[in-house]
């Protein structure tokens, strides 16, 4: 028994850092990816057609594993996740999408690490007294935002895209924090494949009224491009999202939480290591106040809730911090 014991722990520690690797790498690697794809592809069209390929994926693996039934929902529940679909894809990831076309990957990563200060935020304007602690971190985090605005204010950045980034940060906590007070679908992965579609039929709807399909054509996508949207899709949408539902429901949320402050600093590596993203100091010094205000504000909510082995299988929903895949996830499918 002590053999067996042992063996099923340890195999559960090897399936969990395997999640977490993947939450950790493929979400920090997502803006790296938008950042490639915005180099040919028209930004809205490009965001809807990478969550409506992700909807048919899931929608089919439902049907065909669960039968046709497993999606299904009431209205209420459906008008929920197209609301949290909208703020999340549409005005989250969307926005991110359009301003990576001038903004530098690894900076829009640590301006999008500011959503848990956001959402601590909401809860406090919704008269969630927040402690001390909390009150700190958000201080320290929107110092650090302060810091990342220095390349914008300097000129070397475009300041509207920092704005930009910044509003898609607020959405997505807005985003975050209503999903946790609606009337949502028990299944986190049938929320998500709604919540693709509602983002997706939005994100569409932005491109044309914006024009994209006239001013970008499909030859002129380059290959790179294409690719970076299959990554997206399959790994950012699919595989990155699935790991993180297996761990809100395998793993101490303590431990999940940390992929809120690893993802930037993987984004960051990527932007210099692949793209030639020069790390300033504004990005080095903002990027890590941001980093430790987010640390602070995180571990201190974790503290005020119970992991899952005390209180059952945890909410993905309300758990949501992007990052943006895919903070999807924050669901991962949103990053």
């Amino acid at each position: 028994m002590t053999e067996r014991s042992t063996a099923r722990a340890g195999q559960f520690g090897a399936t969990a850092w395997t999640a977490l690797g993947l939450v950790y790498v493929v979400w920090g690697s997502t803006y790296l990816g938008i950042r490639i794809m915005d180099r040919t592809a028209p930004p809205f069209l490009a965001a809807a057609t990478r969550f409506l390929i992700a909807t048919l994926l899931l929608g089919a693996f439902f049907a065909l594993r669960r039968g046709p039934r497993s999606l299904r929902i009431t209205r209420r529940q459906l008008a929920s996740c197209a609301l949290v679909g909208l703020l999340l894809l549409v005005g989250g990831n969307g926005l991110v999408v359009l301003a990576e076309t001038e903004v530098p990957s690894g900076l829009t990563a640590l301006l999008v690490a500011a959503v848990p200060l956001w959402v601590a935020v909401l809860r406090a304007v919704s008269g969630d007294r927040p402690r001390r602690t909390t009150v700190l971190g958000v201080l320290i985090g929107f110092a650090g935002l302060v810091v990342l605005s220095v390349p914008g204010i300097t000129g070397s950045v475009r300041l509207g895209g920092l704005l930009l980034v910044m509003a898609a940060a607020l959405l997505w906590s807005l985003g975050s924090f209503a999903s946790a007070r609606l009337p949502m679908p028990a299944d986190p992965f049938v929320a998500s494949a709604y919540e693709m579609l509602a983002g997706g039929i939005g994100d569409l709807l932005l491109g044309f009224a914006r024009g994209e399909q006239h001013r970008v054509h499909l030859a002129s996508v380059g290959l790179e491009s294409w690719l970076a949207l299959g990554y997206l899709v399959v790994f950012g949408s699919v595989v990155a999202f699935s790991a993180y539902a297996w761990l809100l429901q395998n793993a101490p949320l303590s431990l999940v939480s940390t992929y809120a402050y690893v993802n930037p600093v993987v984004a960051v590596a990527l932007g210099w290591l692949v793209l030639a993203e020069p790390v300033s100091w504004p990005i080095a010094v903002g990027g890590g106040i941001v980093v430790a205000g987010v640390c602070v504000v995180v571990s201190t909510e974790r503290r005020r809730q119970p992991e899952p082995a005390e209180a059952g299988a945890a909410d993905p929903v309300a758990e949501r911090v992007p990052p943006v895949e895919e903070a999807e996830d924050v669901r991962g499918s949103a990053r």
